[in-house]
């Protein structure tokens, strides 16, 4: 069986669950702290980075977007009766688009909001950092930086019917992945932006997202709305 190494609040590695779940595989989760370095981690990805997949014949595959482009091109239904999503639909251009904006949620959007998120209230606990509280400064630009994200989500959301078009995709799970990180810690002011509420609550009511829904951090429950898909 599939075998997926990651931190469950990671949005690179919840995108790649994501992606295995719309396209019915099967897996097993492995949860990392990477920031811990721990050789036999390190021995499987240099970098020190999840999410990373290990396949059945012991080979590993590193990082979000060689995962999903690897699980892309070999996505095969397990039955005639199964008919899991296309995660990049459409032609080239279409793909095009996906593949842009998962690079904007994984690239721009992490860098700017996610990451340091993370790194002011969850990483330092974990790590046993007592002393760390999260700075007021980073928090305050992290938000703003949220907001201007949350315009252009729903400017997209607006304009099309998915993300990157008519179908949803990879850009949708990406998205949605940082999205349901921020939403468990309280940081996301859904009500200021409708069409990407809407949205999002059409993404968390797939069957995939059910077992993100259900993950939760020690010490860190998160808000009543996060289960709520109504919200």
């Amino acid at each position: 069986m599939l075998k997926l190494i990651q931190f469950r609040l990671c949005p690179l590695s919840r995108s790649v669950r994501l992606t295995l779940a719309e396209l019915e595989l099967a897996f097993d989760l492995v949860e990392e702290r990477p920031w811990e370095y721990r050789a036999e981690f390190l021995s499987l990805n240099p970098a020190g980075e999840v999410p990373i997949l290990q396949l059945e014949d012991g080979s590993v595959v590193c990082g979000s977007y060689a995962i999903t482009e690897y699980l892309a091109e070999g996505a095969k239904p397990p039955s005639p009766e199964v008919r899991p999503m296309q995660v990049l639909p459409g032609g080239r251009e279409d793909r095009a688009e996906v593949r842009r904006l998962v690079d904007w949620f994984h690239g721009k959007f992490s860098r700017e909001v996610t990451r340091e998120v993370l790194a002011e209230k969850i990483i330092p606990r974990l790590a046993g950092r007592t002393e760390h509280s999260p700075d007021p400064e980073v928090l305050r630009a992290m938000r703003a930086n949220l907001r201007y994200h949350l315009g252009y989500i729903s400017f997209l959301a607006h304009q099309r019917r998915w993300l990157a078009g008519d179908e949803p995709s990879l850009a949708d799970l990406a998205a949605a992945a940082h999205l349901s990180t921020l939403d468990y810690l309280g940081e996301v002011p859904w009500e200021q932006f409708g069409p990407a509420k809407a949205w999002y609550a059409r993404v968390k009511s797939r069957p995939s997202f059910r077992p993100l829904l259900a993950d939760r951090m020690p010490g860190q429950p998160p808000p009543l709305h996060y289960t709520d898909l109504d919200f």
